[in-house]
């Protein structure tokens, strides 16, 4: 592992902090249960079959073996009658014994079903980010999801800790045990801090696949780590920047784990798979230059937004409603970053049971920002694509933004129309900025099937208020 001069790379003294299980631990403290052993899911939709589990215990994982991401319907019991549905099991090829009907019952009779609460998430996040002040300068935290964020303390560390005796790591490990100790004690919940005494990427690595098993939840991985521990991270795609398809072409390398990674040819990685090839060989060695005072940003393509209707749509009225409702609220997001779209693309997801694969389908337009140009490009891609079938699922998004100032008429235009139209969109934008977006509504609005009101007082796109409503 000569090839790489680690005395030469830059050392930053990181946390990376994530809340075990944050929505569901949220949900346990606020009925004064304990985050660690109340079996407890966040549902959305939770009164229906197909709710979405959001977010879960660590018992509710460990029992019924759920991820944050499922359905209702994936659960081994009705979360109506709370009885062992063996239907549910046999969909998930679980082997049905009568120890496991006896072990389900006992514990969905004693698991709490709670729709998400969101503003409640967000005023406890605010908490955690209030204690990470308390140790680091705003431009040294970086937020990473609103249950996760790094914290470069390389400032910090010695004004905490004074005595020049104690070396930077344990320093670390002292400042982190304080900040676990910190947010437990404002909120209740608990955390995972993953910590690094060379950089952010090991910090995470540490955190995802050492401090969670650990009894202090903390763990420090650095650069003399890196052959022990990052080479012997199990999977491909339990390493940081590497998915399923990622892993695909890794393994057509004969790329099999981190360790082959790590000592293939750099060369022969940015000749097959681009940039990102050396990028995750420097990253296979432990090697990353990034800081969380710099936040990476990408490079914006396109907006979008997608919808999981509350029940199955059957009529394609309906359908359309929700999609001119979706394209109009991306068009005005557009507007207000100053862009066109020269690219309109839509996606459908059908229901659960329906035979039919879902719709994904673009086409390129002359550049517009206009909600009513929009919309209609919208539905007439819609309208060749469709031909039947219960949908679920609704996405639209503008891809390919240019510039708003970049104009393309032909000569059938009619320029004044069109002027108008687009100071009709910037009137209606600015009275939705000053009074809500239900301030003006189409008359669809009011028809069953709309969802734009009901989503108004979602956040996140789920429950925001303190009733789950």
């Amino acid at each position: 592992m000569g090839i790489i001069d680690y005395s030469l790379e830059p050392k930053s003294d990181i946390a990376f902090v994530d809340i075990k299980s944050f929505y569901a631990s949220v949900e346990c403290v606020k009925r004064n249960l304990d985050p660690l052993t109340t079996s407890l899911c966040v549902m959305s939709r939770s009164e229906h079959s197909n709710g979405l589990i959001l977010a879960s215990s660590p018992t509710f994982k460990k029992v019924f073996g759920k991820n944050n991401v499922g359905r209702a319907r994936d659960l081994p019991f009705d979360i109506d009658t709370r009885e062992f549905s063996f239907e549910n099991a046999r969909s998930q090829n679980i082997e049905i014994t009568k120890e496991y009907i006896k072990h389900v019952q006992k514990w969905a009779e004693n698991t709490l079903i709670v729709p998400p609460r969101m503003v409640l998430y967000i005023e406890e996040n605010l908490k955690i980010q209030k204690v990470f002040q308390n140790y680091a300068p705003n431009e040294d935290i970086h937020p990473y999801s609103i249950d996760e964020g790094f914290i470069d303390l390389t400032k910090s560390l010695d004004y905490f800790i004074r005595d020049k005796s104690m070396d930077r790591r344990r320093k670390l490990d002292l400042i982190s045990e304080r900040i676990q100790h910190e947010i437990w004690k404002k909120t209740g919940v608990y955390s995972t801090v993953g910590m690094s005494n060379a950089n952010p990427l090991l910090a995470k690595l540490a955190l995802d696949n050492e401090a969670k098993k650990t009894r202090t939840m903390r763990a420090n991985w650095s650069y003399e780590d890196v052959e022990n521990k990052v080479w012997s991270i199990g999977d491909l795609t339990d390493f940081w920047g590497i998915g399923k398809r990622m892993k695909k072409r890794l393994n057509n390398l004969y790329i099999y784990s981190v360790k082959d990674l790590a000592n293939y040819n750099p060369d022969i990685l940015k000749n097959e798979l681009g940039v990102i090839g050396l990028q995750l060989w420097f990253h296979a060695n432990g090697v990353d230059e990034s800081k969380p005072s710099i936040p990476y940003k990408p490079k914006s393509k396109g907006l979008g937004n997608s919808q999981v209707l509350p029940r199955d749509y059957k009529s394609q009225y309906e359908i359309e409603i929700v999609l001119r409702e979706i394209a109009e609220q991306v068009a005005i997001r557009i507007r207000r970053i100053k862009k066109k779209a020269s690219v309109v693309a839509i996606y459908v997801g059908f229901s659960y049971g329906e035979n039919k694969n879902s719709i994904n389908a673009r086409r390129t337009i002359n550049p517009s920002q206009s909600t009513k140009v929009l919309c209609s490009e919208v539905i007439k891609l819609f309208r060749e694509k469709y031909d039947g079938g219960s949908v679920r699922n609704l996405g639209v998004s503008y891809d390919n933004l240019v510039d708003e100032s970049r104009t393309i008429f032909n000569f059938f235009d009619d320029i004044a129309k069109i002027e108008k139209e687009e100071k009709l969109d910037r009137a209606i934008d600015e009275i939705r900025n000053r009074f809500g977006f239900t301030s003006v509504q189409r008359a669809t609005s009011l028809v069953e099937g709309s969802r734009v009101i009901e989503r108004s007082k979602l956040i996140g796109g789920h429950c925001g208020g303190m009733d789950g409503t």
